[in-house]
């Protein structure tokens, strides 16, 4: 994709985002509409964990889909070359206040870039990143990029 139309699409993003939740009263799965997707979660308080993502998974799951974008971001933008991405993120959380007290993050990659590649990957998620640069300017948020050759 070439620079004027990857500008292009950058500026086409939103700038507000919707998401619309339900949930009966009382215990129970609840849902939220996000884009074109239903997403069932666990709004229950109270309650043995039902198995479904609550709030902190989700947020999470929002720090983990930033890092992935950026990573396609920085594929299009600085020819980073990798043929598969996972990232796990881990919450961790105090009660009193309750609050997030820091994110960790490790991303594995499959790729033959030289580390100053690497290192140029990492600059990039941690500096360009909505949700990123949001819950940093809130708590800890750190991670690591481990790159796995190639099998072929």
């Amino acid at each position: 994709m070439g620079t004027a139309e990857t500008s292009t699409i950058a500026s086409a993003a939103p700038t507000t985002y919707t998401v619309t939740a339900c949930s009966g009263a009382g215990a129970g799965p609840a849902v939220a509409h996000a884009g074109s997707e239903t997403i069932a979660l666990d709004a229950s308080w109270g309650t043995a964990p039902s198995g479904l993502p609550g709030p902190a998974h989700l947020l999470a799951a929002a720090l983990a889909a930033c890092l992935l974008k950026n990573l396609a971001r920085a594929q299009d933008l600085l020819s980073f070359g990798y043929e598969h991405a996972e990232v796990q993120v881990s919450a961790r959380r105090q009660d009193a206040p309750p609050k997030f007290t820091e994110f960790a993050w490790e991303m594995r990659l499959v790729t033959d870039e030289p580390q100053r590649r690497l290192d140029l990957l990492h600059r990039n998620l941690t500096t360009h990143g909505t949700v990123y640069n949001t819950l940093a300017a809130a708590c800890e948020v750190h991670g690591t990029i481990t790159a796995v050759p190639s099998a072929s």
